[in-house]
């Protein structure tokens, strides 16, 4: 249900699981919920017992028309928000929720142009709306991913993007530790990484990069310095690491 006039949804948590030893996936069931496209979110509102409020944005996994929203959320040690998100909340327990926001930042199915995904860290959120809409929608517009992870141990949504290699041609990037028989040493990417790993600027693609501040200014500006247009890079960041 909605609050009258105050454009908040009540979400009630029907399905949890984690994705990595500090991130779970909360899927909620949202009376009226209108759907979302694959790049919004949502802003989520917890209200303590004293009337103390505290809301935080977190990007929508799901994408479509349905009842049901999906959020993956990463448990910040001094946030106010995520940990509870991640370490407490219980199902059948409720949220307020407000969304979907965005406008830029989204991917739609009639894009018939290239599209490089490049995520970093829970960043990737947003990125698997976008290859779900992607899949669902049967699109034929290449679609690559690039994906910038501390460890395996962190990757979230790992076995549906090997699961759909067929359709987003995923690339895996680790900065701390590798998988045992990975070929290249663990780092930071750097503009030979993605000269390497994403679509070259001849093909025009439309680029959607998403996850820290300085992750996004330092591969927003690789990838104009490869030639990329500016205008074809979208781009959404969060604070913290």
């Amino acid at each position: 249900m909605t609050s009258p006039g105050s454009g908040w949804y009540v979400g009630t948590l029907v399905r949890a699981h984690a994705l990595a030893a500090t991130a779970r996936s909360l899927v909620f069931a949202v009376d009226e919920w209108p759907g979302n496209e694959a790049g919004q979110h949502v802003d989520v509102r917890l209200t303590a017992p004293d009337g103390y409020q505290a809301v935080r944005s977190y990007s929508i996994a799901s994408v479509g028309a349905s009842a049901e929203i999906e959020l993956a959320v990463d448990l910040l040690p001094d946030g106010e928000v995520s940990p509870f998100l991640v370490e407490e909340l219980e199902l059948g327990d409720t949220v307020e929720l407000r969304g979907p926001l965005g406008g830029w930042f989204v991917w739609r199915s009639q894009e018939t142009q290239p599209v490089q995904l490049i995520g970093g860290g829970s960043g990737v959120v947003p990125l698997i709306a976008m290859a779900r809409a992607h899949a669902r929608s049967a699109s034929t517009a290449p679609m690559r991913l690039l994906y910038s992870l501390r460890s395996p141990e962190d990757a979230f949504f790992g076995d549906e993007l090997s699961a759909a290699a067929a359709t987003v041609d995923t690339t895996w990037h680790y900065t701390r530790t590798t998988p045992a028989d990975w070929a290249r040493r663990p780092g930071r990417l750097t503009t030979d990484d993605l000269a390497e790993a994403t679509v070259p600027p001849a093909d025009r693609p439309l680029i959607y990069i998403c996850g820290p501040n300085g992750f996004v200014e330092v591969v927003a500006r690789a990838m104009i310095a490869l030639g990329h247009a500016e205008d074809r890079i979208r781009t959404e960041r969060f604070g913290g690491i």
